[in-house]
């Protein structure tokens, strides 16, 4: 096991390495901004698919909905560099809501976080395997393996550590950037020459529909294309994953992803709308664009390839973010301990493997559709951006620094923002899956409140204030016995160590195995009394249970050590071919008061 675990993941790293793991500008702009940068691939989409409602003739408002959606991005980017620059430990949203506003703000965020960063996964590997599916449509029947064996890969990856993940990903993060620059660039260039071959439209749909929406429908289509903002709060929840000076490092990779987002979003958002593309069940919409554009060339192939590849990566971001937000939550005590630990590559393995087994129960759950996903996803990333956001607008109201004004301005028009277009996406995608986040979020919150009660609690009861020494102990040591053998005399020794006064039990099963038990005792039994339990109904566990109650009645002080003999077999499979009497034994002590279980081992060697 330890020899697959070295193959997989790599031989483990010191503590003082830490600080070498930690990531560059051009490397961190590819961990960091691929979960945002992929959006491009499907944002458009996700307008074009509501606008379609009212008729292909409305699918020209795709351009300035895209417009909208790229000042929020900017007024997001702008806010969240300032915020970066006063939690330079890391500008979670959980810790920031947390620290300004109150524990149950801060839960709050930190649910929708969990949420999204699920989401993030699950979206991202369902559309990347959409792209696969594009130009392999025979793949189509697998998506759902192939998103579940995707997100394994990634899981792997990050396992083996994040700088190392951050290289195996980065080339494709940049080659997805020049890809879709290259088509915009010649795409908007070859349109402005000889314009662009009209598609054929599908059939429209009713009038009724059609002149039935307006506002409503403009609002739909603008909470669909906001998923283009999920991942922009990644750099401000990884600040200490940069080099120093990480405060200036996580600064400029936010405003580089905020820049080459906004351009490749709105690009192809007006490429689109020239070439009058539809969206269809078959084909993503920038698959149609490429092969438009570059006709059924290897530039065609290459834009599937990136965007396959750098929709799935996108998923890396939150392997990245989900597994440190675990951690500030279990540290404060609203998750389990067991996410604040590191693995052997210097990563939080716990919340990297649980972050795999969610977002691939989703993508089973929603058969790999990502306009089945996408309803649930922009609620929870919204919520933590407003909480965010207005959090820091009370810090600078509270505190009132140099320059205090125009950072709260900042601040508050973020959180306006955000706020609006939380609304917005609540509002017209409840029915469609929101309502689902909602509840799951609640549930959430009641759960960290639970876990964290249950932490308090814990500390209370070990705590020695107030604490008076407990009357002096009283010892019993029981060795239970089913046989005389090496394993068994090596455990009578060892209970001679503990205890002069200890004895052996021995539960009757078979008179006459108790006789030759009793015969070979006088010699092999080390001086150890051996009491024999009669069980009448053959029960191993009732009277032996009986008698350590028996025990336990002389008080409170008395402890009772049970020293349990158990021999190993050399090959794993061996254990199939003997009774787990110990395990059994083991596992109804457990939770007896004033009762210790030694387990002495005795090894095999064939």
């Amino acid at each position: 096991m330890n020899t697959l675990k070295k193959l997989f993941v790599g031989r483990p790293l010191a503590t003082a390495q830490a600080r070498h793991e930690r990531l560059g500008k051009v490397t961190g702009l590819a961990v960091f901004a691929s979960d945002n940068l992929s959006s491009v691939a499907y944002a458009t989409e996700e307008i074009l698919r509501v606008l379609l409602l009212a008729g292909t003739g409305a699918l020209a408002l795709s351009v300035p909905i895209s417009i909208a959606i790229a000042v929020v991005i900017a007024v997001v980017i702008t806010s969240y560099r300032q915020t970066i620059e006063v939690y330079p430990e890391g500008a979670s949203d959980y810790i920031v809501a947390k620290d300004n506003l109150g524990v149950y703000p801060g839960l709050t965020a930190g649910a929708a976080l969990l949420i999204d960063y699920t989401l993030t996964v699950a979206v991202s590997v369902s559309a990347g395997t959409a792209a696969l599916t594009s130009a392999v449509p025979a793949l189509y029947p697998y998506r759902v393996v192939l998103g579940a064996g995707l997100v394994a890969l990634i899981a792997v990856a990050n396992l083996r550590g994040i700088r190392e993940s951050g290289r195996l990903f980065a080339v494709w993060s940049y080659l997805f950037i020049g890809g879709y620059l290259l088509l915009m660039a010649y795409g908007l260039g070859w349109y402005v020459l000889w314009g662009a071959p009209p598609p054929a439209p599908p059939p429209l749909p009713p009038a009724e529909t059609a002149s039935a929406l307006g506002l409503f429908l403009l609002l739909r289509a603008f909470a669909s294309g906001a998923v283009a903002l999920t991942g922009i709060e990644a750099v401000s929840d990884g600040v200490t994953a940069f080099k120093s000076p990480s405060v200036r490092n996580a600064q400029v990779v936010l405003v580089a992803l905020g820049a080459i987002m906004i351009t490749m979003f709105v690009g192809i958002t007006l490429l689109a709308a020239l070439h009058g593309v539809v969206p269809r069940d078959e084909e993503t919409v920038v698959s149609q664009l490429a092969r438009q554009v570059f006709g059924e060339s290897l530039l065609y192939y290459f834009i599937q390839a990136v965007s396959m590849v750098i929709l799935v990566l996108a998923a890396n971001t939150a392997f990245a973010d989900f597994p440190r937000l675990a951690f500030f939550m279990a540290r404060d005590g609203y998750l389990p301990r067991q996410f604040a630990n590191r693995g052997d590559r210097l990563v939080y393995s716990n919340g990297v493997i649980i972050l795999a087994v969610a977002s691939a129960t989703l993508i089973a759950i929603f058969h790999g559709s990502t306009h089945a996903l996408i309803p649930l996803y922009a609620v929870g990333v919204f919520t933590s951006f407003t909480l965010s956001q207005t959090a820091m607008v009370r810090r600078w109201l509270g505190r009132r620094p140099a320059g205090w004004w125009w950072r709260l301005a900042i601040s508050a028009l973020g959180a306006a923002t955000t706020g609006l277009v939380m609304t917005i996406t609540g509002v017209t995608k409840f029915v469609d899956g929101a309502w689902i986040v909602l509840i799951v979020g609640g549930g959430l919150i009641v759960h960290f409140l639970s876990i964290n009660r249950h932490y308090g609690q814990v500390a209370g009861q070990l705590s020695l204030e107030g604490y008076a020494p407990p009357a002096p102990m009283q010892h019993t040591v029981l060795v239970l016995v089913g046989d005389l053998h090496k394993g068994v005399i090596q455990a009578l020794q060892y209970a001679r160590t503990l205890s002069p006064s200890a004895k052996a039990v021995y539960v009757e099963l078979d008179p006459e195995k108790t006789r030759r038990l009793e015969e070979k005792w006088g010699k092999w039994g080390c001086g150890l009394p051996l009491v024999v339990l009669t069980s009448p109904y053959r029960s191993l566990l009732t009277p032996f249970l009986a008698y350590l109650d028996h025990l336990l009645a002389h008080g409170e002080n008395h402890i009772v050590t049970i020293i349990i003999p158990e021999f190993i077999p050399a090959r794993w499979w061996q254990h199939l071919l003997h009774n787990q009497t110990a395990l059994l034994i083991k596992g109804a002590l457990l939770f007896r008061k004033n009762v210790v279980v030694a387990d002495v081992p005795y090894h095999l060697s064939r």
